[in-house]
Order: structure tokens, then sequence, then C-alpha cells
């Protein structure tokens, strides 16, 4: 195998990883539709860029837009910490085995 070669599998793999992580939000608004692809743990990119399409007087998004889908982020945020702490408590409990 080449090194090209290999370094393309490598790639491809990264981005494979990326894409295993990669959260969206979405907005269909009439026929348009804003999409917003995020990493987990970027959600301070993702508010700073639904203010930048906000500010845009190019696009239909509109402050109303960014405030739903801000909290429908903020839902989700919840509910994964929420799933977390349940979790944690269910295995903090668990009896000691010997």
């Amino acid at each position: 195998m080449s090194l090209d070669t290999q370094l393309i599998i490598k790639i491809e793999l990264m981005s494979e990883k990326l894409q295993q992580n990669l959260r969206q939000l979405v907005l269909k608004k009439g026929s348009e539709k804003y999409i917003f692809r995020y990493q987990d743990g970027c959600e301070d990119t993702l508010l700073d860029a639904m203010v930048c399409q906000a500010k845009n007087s190019k696009t239909n998004f509109d402050w109303f837009d960014a405030a739903v889908l801000s909290f429908k982020l903020t839902q989700t945020l919840i509910n994964e910490a929420d799933k977390i702490l349940s979790d944690s408590e269910h295995q903090a409990f668990k009896p000691f085995e010997m």
C-alpha cells in the first residue's frame, strides 16, 4: 500500500469519526431550511453562528428563529445532563461485589 493510499484511508477514518460526533439542529421556515451542524461540545460556536445569521439582513433567519433553536439546544443539553446524572446515580448505588 502506498503512502498516498494510507494517507487517504487515514483521512477517511478521521472524517468518519468527526461525522459520528457531528450533531445538527434544523429549522424549517416556509420553503427554507436552516441546518446548523456542530461538534459535540462546541455549542458556544453554534450559538455564535446563529447570532451571525440573525444579524445578517440577507437571510430570513431572524432573532426569533435563533431563540427557538437555542431553546431546543438547551432542552437537548438538559436531557443529556439528566441522563448522565441518572446513569451515575444507578452506578453509584450498585452493591459492592467481592
